[in-house]
């Protein structure tokens, strides 16, 4: 994982930085925003930035998003007041870390933010036989197509034949080209010289040469239009690549991984996808089966989710329930590994027993069981966490006071970690950042 740290090394986001690189991290350090963005443009990239909290934060999000860098941004401040994780969460931070630094915390939140895990889990025959395949051709440097439903674990797989690749210690550059507006996709991908269009306002070094030595993944590549098809076909036959308004073919050195969620042969019949280049792609297939398809795989894939998320967030280890895995097995489980996934984060923060029972298995479609209780004791552990057990002087006080106390205190009590405060508050991470908001704009009106 690539970390960049904006501000003074003087401080204890110095230290934050050695604690990453203990963790395997590979850190690099500019001062402010403007030379973060210039070692972005050079090619430097990164899959995390920790920035001082007293710098510029806002204006740093701003020239990311203007630049196509999906960078998240993790703010650092001296104290773990909700003012503070308020305040960076406001200019556009993903969370918030207090300074001085807990090894644990730096740990959860760049395994949250960068979800860089590699485990592949594959105990269900279905799977085992892709991954012994994968185990297979992961040290060439042939070509791979990675085919599948969404939430399959594309993106997964593909870091873990880069990590057992040759190629391991160079970097894994990924690219969604259904996310990337087409006219802007030509930059993305092979970089831009100064001036050579309306916006480019420095050299922009594109995915394949920040990708040089290592890995490059194309997700999605079955959404690139055709007109562009052409030059990545040229690219990856000739292994050079020529940036908008540049003069000098650029050598590269990449091996490649696409996948698609879509059925390429017939997308090529259909006149939607290049031949010459599904074939350049798809020298070797790896067809990853639905979570439907590997039942055996389920209930473990959920202990493992279970246990990560619990991790993150300070709660004890729990079994899953005989009554949770049946309801978990009787699923068929449409978005895949992604569904499951969220599935049992919502499932560890909404536990109330020993074991993870069935009722905290909220599943889409499927009518959720009524245990004796449940929702009493959700709200009284919610009270009690966001209050300190102080029910009593509730009493008098309007909802809207109430529920923006509860909030904050959340909020205060995830330091900051907003995804983590929605799941325990039962809303959604859309609904809590208009509340802070409008927290805010009454703040300024009363300032």
């Amino acid at each position: 994982m690539r970390l960049m740290i904006i501000g003074s090394l003087s401080g204890q986001i110095s230290t934050a930085g050695k604690i990453a690189i203990g963790r395997g991290a590979k850190v690099t350090h500019t001062e402010d925003v403007e030379q973060a963005m210039g070692a972005l443009r050079n090619g430097r990239g990164a899959d995390l930035i920790m920035m001082d909290l007293k710098l510029d934060i806002a204006t740093l999000v701003d020239q990311l998003k203007a630049e196509r860098f999906a960078i998240p941004v993790v703010a650092c401040g001296i104290g773990a007041d909700a003012a503070s994780a308020v305040k960076a969460i406001k200019a556009g931070a993903k969370e918030y870390i207090p300074l001085p630094p807990n090894a644990e915390l730096i740990a959860a939140v760049l395994e949250a933010i960068a979800e860089e895990s590699n485990t592949m889990l594959a105990n269900d025959p279905a799977m085992k036989t892709v991954l012994t395949m994968a185990d297979r051709v992961a040290p060439s440097d042939a070509t791979i197509l990675i085919t599948g439903e969404s939430g399959t674990g594309k993106e997964v797989m593909s870091r873990y034949i880069h990590q057992k690749s040759k190629r391991a210690g160079g970097p894994f550059i990924s690219l969604n080209c259904a996310a990337i507006p087409e006219n802007l996709l030509e930059s993305e991908l092979f970089g831009h010289e100064k001036g050579a269009f309306t916006g480019a306002v420095a050299r922009r070094i594109g995915k394949f040469e920040e990708a040089n030595g290592g890995t490059l993944l194309l997700d999605e590549v079955s959404e690139m239009h055709p007109s562009l098809q052409a030059k990545l076909l040229r690219a990856i036959q000739e292994r050079i690549i020529d940036r908008i308004g540049g003069k000098t073919p650029v050598k590269i050195d990449i091996r490649l991984i696409a996948t698609s969620n879509r059925d390429l042969e017939s997308y090529v019949k259909g006149g939607n996808f290049r031949e010459d280049l599904y074939h350049r792609l798809n020298v070797i297939n790896l067809a990853l089966p639905p979570l439907r398809n590997r039942p055996s795989d389920i209930v473990q894939l959920a202990e493992m989710f279970a246990e990560k998320y619990g991790e993150q967030n300070g709660l004890p280890k729990k079994k899953i329930s005989t009554a949770a895995a049946a309801r978990l097995k009787a699923h068929d489980w449409p978005g895949n590994i992604r569904e499951l996934e969220n599935t049992m984060h919502r499932a560890v923060l909404m536990s109330q027993e020993a074991e993870i029972e069935a009722a905290s298995i909220l599943i889409s479609g499927q009518k959720q069981p009524a245990p004796e209780q449940s929702a009493a004791q959700t709200a009284q552990t919610v009270v009690s966490a966001a209050t300190g057990g102080e029910s009593a002087a509730l009493v008098g006080r309007t909802v809207a006071d109430v529920e923006r106390e509860l909030i904050l205190n959340t909020l205060d009590h995830c330091l900051g970690n907003r995804t983590h405060a929605a799941n325990i508050l039962g809303i959604s991470i859309r609904t809590l950042r208009n509340k802070l908001k409008e927290y805010g704009e009454q703040e300024r009106s009363h300032g």
